[in-house]
């Protein structure tokens, strides 16, 4: 294929794509830079970090507390007793052994890093591969795993599940 030149300049088409092209990329370098340097406490080294609006809203001992409570991962209702409810977009399963007692584990099976795909029989279940995990402490059931789901800590408020 050949080049075709700019007859008033004499630079080479080519030349001048890949010149834009390597600006291009250079602009796009230093602006990512500059969000992350904007984002570490402004950019002014020793300074402290913005705290957020909603920390310090309500006086000390005014018990409301709304500004603080953490987002409901799941409603008590959505978690069946005997099984349990996999949120794939927080990478968490939420399970209920007994009627009451919930408990809450990474739903990235220890084995290969796949999201765990459903809760059944007693055991949170890994489609990769067959693992299987106790509904009540993560533990291995069924390799090849050979390591337990580790815990996420959860409490239970009204009817809401939310992360401790």
């Amino acid at each position: 294929m050949a080049e075709s030149s700019d007859p008033a300049s004499g630079v080479a088409a080519s030349s001048r794509r890949t010149m834009l092209a390597c600006a291009g990329a250079a602009c796009a370098a230093v602006l990512a830079g500059c969000s992350k340097y904007n984002s570490n406490n402004g950019g002014i080294a020793g300074s402290q970090p913005a705290q957020p609006a909603s920390s310090s809203a309500a006086p000390a001992g005014s018990g409301s507390g709304a500004a603080a409570a953490p987002a409901a991962l799941a409603s008590t209702s959505d978690v069946p007793v005997g099984g349990g409810k996999i949120l794939a977009d927080k990478k968490i399963v939420i399970t209920q052994p007994q009627s009451g007692a919930f408990h809450a584990f990474s739903a990235v099976c220890t084995h290969a890093g796949c999201t765990v795909g459903s809760v059944s029989g007693g055991t949170i279940n890994c489609p990769c591969h067959g693992s299987r995990f106790n509904i009540s402490t993560g533990a291995v059931v069924n390799g090849p795993a050979t390591s337990p789901l580790p815990a996420v800590s959860i409490k239970v408020q009204g009817t809401s599940i939310v992360q401790a």
